[in-house]
């Protein structure tokens, strides 16, 4: 039986991977062992949505918490080196961008344990972005590139990665949103948050490129305090955001519908019957994609191209004038709904291409184990 290590450390990252565990689940050649870095370690944002997941008990966890980004890779490198020393893994599957997917494949490449990349080949071609960064380094060191669109296909050939290490296998985030759609939208968030279908505008905005910045996070604050003077604007508060908000801005707040950072159910019922999104994450820009939800993007790079040319998406940048007009001129436009997009393999059974890939990867290639004494275990 082959042993796979799958690192786990922030909500997007138990998405992605739980389809593709709960394929192995029907496999007995490939004993899947979860790692849970703990690099968002909030229960509401960790914890509880595991459980509405069903995603399995981790067989370890880090714990490392919040840090600046060299402090939270290098936690992740030690831990992650220690358990692999421990016992003996025919491979470490990382999804995803965050500081946990780079550290946790540079400790693995470094002890010569073969490297998954899943949602691999992403590229905005803004190096400011800390997650392209952690993209790119990931995927020089991997030896199996999971893709999710043509387009990152292209780009790692481009990068001159060998085209018979990359498998496209489709989004296994969307396997976990159709999955969990009905029992999101039975969740009663919005008779709980008092809100009507396609009645108000629903925001996610957390990136240290915008909220780090008190000035711009304001003028932002001020466009969608504008919004609501039209429709409603409901804005789950991520910690991150609310702990740099200025009083100027605080103040402005009273004018939206500020809420406490949302379960996984509560947030996917909101954001299925918004009239308009407006964020700066990933994840979001493609699940409004799939769910037909208008969405504007306020950042100046996507590296989800495929949401804009065949989503609902809409890339703006950073100039909250421009903010401005896409809300009003997408709350101008008739009916509020856009189709669902047809995206290749985004159809609900990525996580299954996933896992036979990977199975495929560890029958064929005899990847080394990493098996050493005792003595080198945990302490």
């Amino acid at each position: 039986m082959r042993q796979l290590l799958v690192v786990v450390a922030a909500r997007p990252n138990f998405v992605k991977v739980a389809p593709v565990l709960a394929a192995f689940a029907g496999d007995p050649s490939v004993r899947c062992h979860v790692l849970h870095t703990g690099q968002h370690y909030d229960w509401a944002m960790s914890g509880a949505f595991l459980e509405q997941l069903a995603f399995p008990a981790p067989a370890f966890e880090l714990g490392i918490g919040s840090g600046s980004h060299a402090e939270q890779t290098a936690a992740v490198m030690v831990g992650v080196e220690r358990i692999l020393k421990a016992g003996s893994f025919d491979a470490i599957l990382v999804p995803g961008d965050v500081n946990s997917t780079m550290a946790a494949a540079l400790a693995a490449a470094k002890l010569s344990v073969p490297v998954i990349h899943l949602e691999s080949g992403l590229r905005s071609g803004d190096w400011s972005m800390p997650e392209e960064v952690n993209r790119v380094v990931t995927d020089r060191v991997s030896d199996l590139l999971l893709c999710h669109c043509d387009e990152a296909i292209v780009n790692l050939v481009a990068e001159g990665i060998a085209r018979e290490r990359i498998v496209m296998v489709g989004n296994t985030m969307i396997d976990s949103l159709l999955s969990l759609l009905p029992d999101a939208r039975a969740s009663g968030a919005l008779k709980r948050y008092g809100l009507a279908p396609r009645g108000y505008v629903l925001v996610t905005l957390h990136r240290p490129a915008l909220v780090d910045h008190p000035g711009d996070l304001h003028d932002v604050i001020e466009v969608l305090a504008g919004v609501a003077s039209t429709l409603p604007v409901v804005f789950p508060l991520h910690p991150r955001t609310r702990a740099r908000l200025q009083p100027k801005s605080a103040s402005l707040l009273d004018e939206l519908c500020v809420l406490e950072p949302l379960e996984y159910f509560e947030f996917v019922d909101l954001e299925a019957a918004a009239r308009l999104v407006v964020t700066d994450s990933g994840g979001v820009q493609e699940e409004t994609s799939v769910l037909g939800v208008p969405c504007i993007t306020y950042r100046t790079s996507t590296e989800r191209p495929v949401t804009v040319a065949l989503g609902t998406n809409r890339l703006v940048g950073t100039d909250p004038g421009r903010l401005r007009m896409a809300c009003v001129e997408e709350l101008d436009h008739a009916g509020g709904s856009h189709r669902p997009a047809g995206i290749p393999l985004w159809d609900g059974h990525a996580g299954e291409r996933a896992a036979a890939a990977i199975s495929a990867f560890l029958r064929a290639g005899a990847p080394l184990s990493c098996a050493l004494s005792p003595a080198d275990g945990l302490t």
